[in-house]
């Protein structure tokens, strides 16, 4: 299959990039039961509203916050 094959059959390639711009895609996976970056534990909660989650509330929030200032 090449390039061209793809390009011809493209309408699950428009609804996966569609549903990706649209923030409907959500991560998922096996959530961390600690913090990547400060090492606390994840609440289970956090852990089953979030799945893939590798912060914990707080540093998710401050990650967000140094990337929007374009630190991180």
């Amino acid at each position: 299959m090449d390039l061209a094959d793809l390009a011809q059959d493209n309408d699950f390639t428009e609804a996966a990039l569609e549903a990706y711009r649209s923030g409907l895609q959500r991560r998922s996976g096996v959530s961390a039961y600690r913090c990547d970056e400060c090492g606390d534990a994840i609440p289970e909660a956090r852990r089953q509203a979030e799945p893939g989650t590798a912060h914990c509330i707080e540093c998710k929030t401050a990650l967000e916050h140094l990337r929007k200032r374009g630190m991180r």
